[in-house]
């Protein structure tokens, strides 16, 4: 599962006749190796094809960063070559890239998406719109966490019961969004597996997890693979939230009000 924020990666890509990349004083690499080049140019050659970025996404910070880097580089090549592919296509070469498909489709179709498989064994997405109502709050410590190691602190197999604790949770939490009822969505806020086992990878913003609700949210859980923390709350109680979250991370993280949204990758036509 995945959710649309309101952090946006702008990029434009003109044909000029010389490969160049100007990061936006992004920390990225200019070459090839670049994510959003790498995406491009599964789809054609970057040859001749300048790319200028600018995002205000950080970097491994569990935001979807790359994410945003592969549909922005696949959106630019499937405009600019007029290739016509739909967001299905999309979502299948960005799950390829990606590793996985729930930033990807969150990227590509905006609001909450719950991914899967179709018969095909093809990736899939089914998305519905963020309920009135419920805003995020990023707090983005000033620490990177690799997500390497964020992976490796799960292991291939977890006890029977977490499995069924966040299969249930996820149910709750689905319907919790869908229906609107915000108690249920407190309660699929839980986690069993993911959380626990990388407490040690970032104890402060486990911390903030775990009072959350004692801050007046509807709960908080780490933003991918982390360190940020994502504390939901409604837009009434977000002032005063954040207030106490700026409070308690003055010293080590940037709280940032962060709503849902329910759009995705976009190509406006200049």
């Amino acid at each position: 599962m995945g959710a649309a924020v309101s952090l946006y990666l702008d990029l434009e890509v003109e044909e000029v006749g010389e490969y160049s990349f100007e990061t936006g004083g992004m920390d990225v690499p200019t070459g090839r190796e670049n994510l959003i080049v790498r995406a491009f140019e599964s789809l054609r050659p970057a040859d001749g094809i300048a790319f200028r970025l600018r995002s205000e996404i950080p970097l491994a910070r569990g935001l979807g960063s790359s994410a945003a880097a592969i549909v922005a580089g696949l959106f630019a090549a499937d405009h600019l070559f007029e290739l016509a592919l739909t967001k299905e296509e999309m979502l299948v070469r960005a799950t390829e890239l990606e590793g996985h498909p729930d930033n990807v489709a969150a990227a590509i179709y905006g609001g909450f998406v719950v991914c899967g498989t179709g018969p095909d064994g093809a990736p899939s997405a089914a998305r519905f719109d963020p309920p009135d109502g419920l805003e995020g709050i990023a707090v983005i410590p000033a620490e990177e966490v690799s997500t390497k190691l964020a992976r490796e602190a799960i292991p291939a197999e977890v006890p029977l019961a977490d499995a069924v604790a966040n299969v249930a949770a996820a149910s709750l939490l689905v319907l919790g969004l869908r229906s609107p009822d915000l108690d249920l969505v407190s309660r699929g806020l839980a986690d069993s597996i993911h959380q626990p086992r990388r407490r040690d990878l970032y104890p402060r913003s486990m911390e903030i997890v775990d009072v959350a609700r004692e801050l007046g949210a509807v709960g908080g859980t780490i933003s991918g693979a982390g360190p940020t923390v994502l504390v939901w709350t409604t837009w009434q109680e977000a002032g005063g939230v954040v207030e106490q979250l700026e409070r308690r991370c003055a010293d080590w993280a940037e709280v940032r009000r962060l709503p849902f949204s329910p759009h995705g990758a976009d190509v406006p036509e200049l």
